[in-house]
């Protein structure tokens, strides 16, 4: 299955007529936060495929507040996967939305609030150990984990607990936003465990087979 993921940046490639000539094979969007609703609604409908997204934490301003011109702000047509386990196709997908705490606005939170999200998740991912013997393909964030492509501030430090939740569900793939890339040679992909973990900061297209 071919999935369009994006995050915390309207790129004019991807917002502009001819998206479905463009990426024909594209099944899946997935969103990692930090864009606005419009944008979001564009890619889906002019690839008319399912869309799962997480918020991030400039969500007032960049997604709730922001709309296209001549436009109000409206609300994204995919499912907010925040907190959430799906299927998709055979895809198992969860998502985790928002950053590290750092001046108490919106979907910041802090290690300990992140890892009771994360344990509120963990009686569905042993289901789905159970009933597929693996309990996650893709985990979607906004954070990536800690010192995987994080940064040294607050703001951009990753999360210990999404350590600890690859460590005992080893998902295929956790891909992430926040953290901007402003250099060619910046590490984007590192593998932990078994996962892949992915900076789509801007956008990528990722080949993944179903199991």
């Amino acid at each position: 299955m071919q999935i369009l993921t994006v995050s915390d940046t309207v790129l004019e490639t991807i917002y502009r007529l001819g998206l479905k000539e463009r990426f024909p094979h594209v099944e899946l969007v997935l969103s990692c936060g930090d864009l606005p609703f419009y944008y979001l609604d564009f890619i889906a409908s002019s690839l008319n495929v399912p869309l799962y997204y997480v918020l991030g934490n400039h969500t007032e301003e960049a997604t709730l507040g922001e709309a296209a011109p001549g436009h109000e702000p409206g609300i994204a047509m995919g499912i907010n996967l925040d907190g959430q386990v799906t299927s998709y196709c055979g895809l198992l997908i969860a998502g985790l939305e928002g950053s590290m705490w750092y001046n108490g606005e919106p979907h910041q939170y802090t290690e300990g609030e992140m890892r009771a999200k994360i344990l509120r998740l963990e009686p569905r991912l042993w289901l789905n150990r159970l009933r597929y013997g693996r309990a996650l393909d893709i985990l979607i964030t906004h954070a990536p984990p800690y010192r995987i492509h994080d940064g040294e501030d607050q703001c951009h430090r990753g999360f210990r607990s999404f350590l600890g939740l690859m460590d005992r569900h080893a998902p295929r793939y956790l891909i992430h936003g926040h953290k901007h890339i402003y250099y060619p040679q910046e590490t984007t992909i590192t593998t932990y465990q078994q996962t892949t973990v992915i900076n789509t900061a801007g956008y990528r297209l990722l080949d993944i087979e179903i199991p």
